[in-house]
């Protein structure tokens, strides 16, 4: 695949390093594209996080592969198992990955998900397989049973209506531009502070995502996250030509 991809196995990894690079992989070095033991060849626990929840995030259909627990192939003549035991024993197991080596030991990045809220849990250089399993599944448990996820914006959601001056319309719906949800520990979603940032007007003209302001949301004085308020369409600047225009389809609207 990565002389495929890359035209030679150097070349994928050399794109490896890059994107290991741009995602905050801070502690990671790929030396080959296999994984294999090598010289120099180094991740840490929480670089293989933050690259399983690139891939949980943006490659979502991965998870119809990882959550096979059994499956055959060549008419039944051959089959294979998932070698994540999780998947089968854990409810809400989503993947992910296993893998060891006689350097690095055994060792899991476990997903799963429940009521809304996805965890990660990594364990690296378990002394048996077993290990590593049962420490995965308690740093599961642990998240589950501390945190919940709370959704606090949906993308398109209206919050208020705006005046817009001198507009062809009146006002324009100032809507949430993405989905936004904070993780917190279980009980402490009621005490989220909410600030808005929005003007009680604006001067045409005013274009479809133009932002208008910001919602922050804030815990115990500390601000979890921020999402911008938008435009929902384009509201044109008031002439002489569309106000004649307007008076007109009025006047239209009356006669029928």
């Amino acid at each position: 695949m990565a002389e495929f991809i890359s035209g030679s196995q150097e070349s994928f990894v050399s794109q490896m390093n890059k994107k290991a690079s741009e995602l905050g992989m801070n502690d990671t070095v790929f030396k080959n594209c296999h994984g294999i033991d090598e010289d120099g060849h180094l991740t840490s626990a929480y670089d293989i996080a933050i690259m399983s929840r690139e891939l949980m995030n943006n490659h979502p259909k991965i998870t119809e592969y990882t959550t096979i627990w059994m499956d055959e192939l060549r008419s039944g003549k051959s089959q294979l198992v998932n070698t994540n035991k999780l998947i089968r024993n854990y409810s809400g197991a989503t993947g992910l990955k296993t893998g060891s080596t006689s350097i690095s030991l055994y060792n899991l990045s476990a997903t799963a998900t429940r009521d809304d809220l996805s965890l990660i849990a990594v364990v690296m250089r378990s002394e048996t397989s077993d290990i590593r399993f049962r420490d995965a599944q308690a740093l599961l448990n642990y998240g589950f049973k501390n945190f919940e996820f709370a959704n606090i914006s949906k993308k398109g959601d209206i919050l208020k209506s705006v005046k817009i001056d001198k507009g062809i319309l009146p006002v324009v719906n100032a809507i949430f531009k993405k989905d936004t949800g904070i993780l917190v520990k279980k009980g402490t979603s009621k005490n989220i502070v909410i600030t808005i940032e929005l003007a009680d007007s604006f001067l045409a003209p005013v274009t479809e995502g133009q932002i208008l302001g910001t919602v922050t949301y804030s815990l115990n004085n500390k601000i979890l996250e921020s999402v911008n308020l938008i435009a929902q369409k384009t509201i044109k600047k008031l002439t002489l030509p569309n106000m004649a225009a307007r008076i007109f389809q009025e006047w239209i609207n009356l006669l029928r």
